[in-house]
């Protein structure tokens, strides 16, 4: 077999200078991220994948095929033997090795909007207190002040349920995503429209020294105006204005361009918002932005529970797993960190005839790839579905895991925006440390 030689940095400095590096190097290109990857000092990163509605755990990742609660889908064998999930995921069935399946999470929050606020940010919504969403706390605790590309992107959100569990709350604007995509968009073309940051590239009749010059104007006017306004409104607008001025001035602002992807690649992840959201995932992660969301939403299932979790199933296993493959290929899979989840299950009975409705006391959740001690189930929910039988897992202690796995200590504490110091997760929380590798 032949292998691909290793490429330092300094070669690839070299080989560019020299004008050598072209199309043909395709294979260079996956050698230098697998160098990259390899760095010591590579932070690791996160990518969530929100499930917006409350996913079926009872259709996905915790089929009870011999009870009236099981539903008409069939479980299959994964690539590691004794664990089966959905057969609308037979793609993501061959990465199980790398999966901690958590099946006993529990919380008492039943809403979509309170479930919502506590899954991302680990409280219930309470007071005045403005708790910053995880993302945002990733990006404070991995983030660099000065990264070319937003520490925390955010791609097709669904904030309608509740706007604060996807900001920086009181960690302020330094910390808040850079939202792409939320509009949505059918087909190809508006996808691509959708996951493109607007206004980055300056008019055509503006040359570069100009639009420098402007820029260096209107810098020196909100310094003026800081001076005697130094108040939030003030400092998100600046911050803002600065992230994207950031972003114009460098190359990084390419990696939102997804035509840089062969066909192929597009393809396989699907060609829908959430598939092209999850290459753009990759090639952010790729670039050291620590946490990137991706929402898939449409899971409240009230009624058409089969056929409507068969499609968002199919989307999910096209995209995760060629999100999975990717990192898998570039070297980056054991510094990134995949979590899948909603804000809670759905019953397991039907109260109609095929609609499930919100079930927080006992759901499912995912957890792969960097720090995680794949190839295993956490947690059982019993033949019917109905409750948590063994090791429950709260959502603190589900956030306390993630926070473990990336290497952030989950006790830390906070200011909040009360003069308050809050921990990242609740005080005494301790993580699942099973799932852990």
């Amino acid at each position: 077999m032949t292998r691909t030689p290793s490429l330092s940095r300094r070669d690839w400095i070299r080989l560019t200078t020299a004008g050598i590096v072209g199309a043909s190097m395709s294979g260079w290109l996956e050698a230098l991220a697998q160098d990259a990857a390899k760095n010591p000092a590579r932070k690791r990163s996160c990518i969530l994948l929100w499930m917006s509605g409350g996913p079926s755990q009872l259709d996905t990742f915790d089929l009870k095929p011999a009870h009236a609660n099981g539903g008409p889908f069939k479980p299959i064998a994964t690539s590691v033997p004794g664990i089966k999930i959905s057969e609308h995921l037979p793609q993501i069935a061959k990465f199980a090795d790398r999966m901690a399946i958590v099946r006993s999470m529990t919380s008492k929050e039943g809403d979509h909007g309170r479930a919502t606020f506590l899954l991302r940010t680990g409280y219930v919504p309470q007071g005045p207190i403005e708790y910053p969403s995880l993302g945002a706390l990733v990006s404070k605790e991995l983030g660099e002040d000065q990264s070319e590309l937003p520490n925390f992107v955010s791609v097709a959100p669904f904030r309608i349920l509740n706007e604060g569990a996807f900001g920086s709350g009181f960690l302020g604007p330094r910390h808040a995503p850079l939202v792409v995509g939320e509009t949505g968009g059918q087909g190809q073309n508006n996808v691509d429209r959708a996951l493109r940051v607007q206004d980055l590239t300056p008019p055509a009749e503006i040359d570069r020294d100009r639009s420098g010059a402007r820029i260096e104007l209107l810098k020196q006017v909100q310094r003026d105006f800081m001076d005697d306004h130094p108040d939030l409104p003030g400092l998100s607008h600046q911050h803002a204005y600065d992230r994207a001025v950031r972003l114009m001035r460098t190359e990084a602002a390419k990696a939102f361009d997804l035509d840089q992807e062969k066909a192929t690649v597009r393809d396989a992840y699907g060609r829908n918002l959430f598939g092209q959201g999850c290459l753009l995932a990759r090639r952010l992660v790729e670039r050291q932005v620590p946490f990137v969301e991706v929402t898939l939403n449409g899971w409240d299932t009230h009624g058409q529970n089969a056929a409507t979790v068969r499609s968002l199933s199919q989307t999910v296993d096209a995209a995760w797993a060629g999100l999975m493959r990717d990192l898998k290929e570039r070297g980056l899979l054991d510094t990134t960190l995949i979590v899948w989840m909603g804000e809670f299950g759905r019953t397991p009975k039907f109260p109609r005839a095929d609609g499930r409705d919100h079930w927080p006391n006992s759901f499912s959740a995912v957890l792969a790839g960097g720090g995680i001690k794949g190839g295993q189930v956490i947690g059982d929910t019993g033949p019917d579905g109905e409750g948590v039988k063994e090791r429950p897992v709260t959502v603190p202690e589900f956030l306390a895991t993630v926070c473990q796995a990336l290497g952030i200590d989950h006790q830390k504490q906070n200011l909040s925006n009360v003069g308050r110091p809050i921990r990242i997760v609740a005080p005494g929380t301790k993580a699942v440390r099973e799932a852990l590798a």
